[in-house]
């Protein structure tokens, strides 16, 4: 017995799954691009690096509600006030973490401010996809 069995998936809805995964990872992608870009911007001006992670996180949350509402679990299309709440808060979620593992690798673990938010993403990537797909979304 596999995984997804014990899970009561079937084939359809693993494939479904998996294709969602794809297209968040594609979302996520484009919303790391945004969140990285503002933030490397935001510091070469001399912006403190958690008020530009902070800065890089609402310009990208919005995007992957936008992204993510049409594109990846093909919500209806008029705007609604509680996914978009549950996907501040979903991916809030993974922001302060996010922050939390910035501040520790780069004020305890010497690591640069530049390699840092990278590293993060091997954490926050799965974390929001279950959060997206299981509540906010859901």
């Amino acid at each position: 017995m596999n995984f997804f069995t014990k899970l009561n998936f079937n084939k359809e809805q693993v494939l479904k799954l998996v294709k969602q995964f794809i297209k968040f990872g594609i979302v996520g992608l484009s919303n790391t691009l945004i969140s990285l870009a503002t933030y490397y911007i935001l510091i070469y001006f001399g912006i403190n690096y958690i008020v530009a992670n902070t800065v890089g996180f609402i310009i990208s949350v919005l995007n992957a509600y936008y992204w993510n509402s049409k594109f990846v679990f093909k919500k209806s299309s008029k705007a609604s006030l509680k996914p978009l709440l549950k996907t501040f808060m979903a991916y809030g979620t993974t922001f302060l973490l996010s922050t939390i593992l910035l501040v520790v690798m780069v004020n305890y673990l010497k690591i640069s401010n530049i390699i840092a938010p990278v590293l993060n993403l091997i954490i926050t990537i799965p974390l929001n996809f279950v959060l997206n797909k299981f509540w906010a979304f859901k």
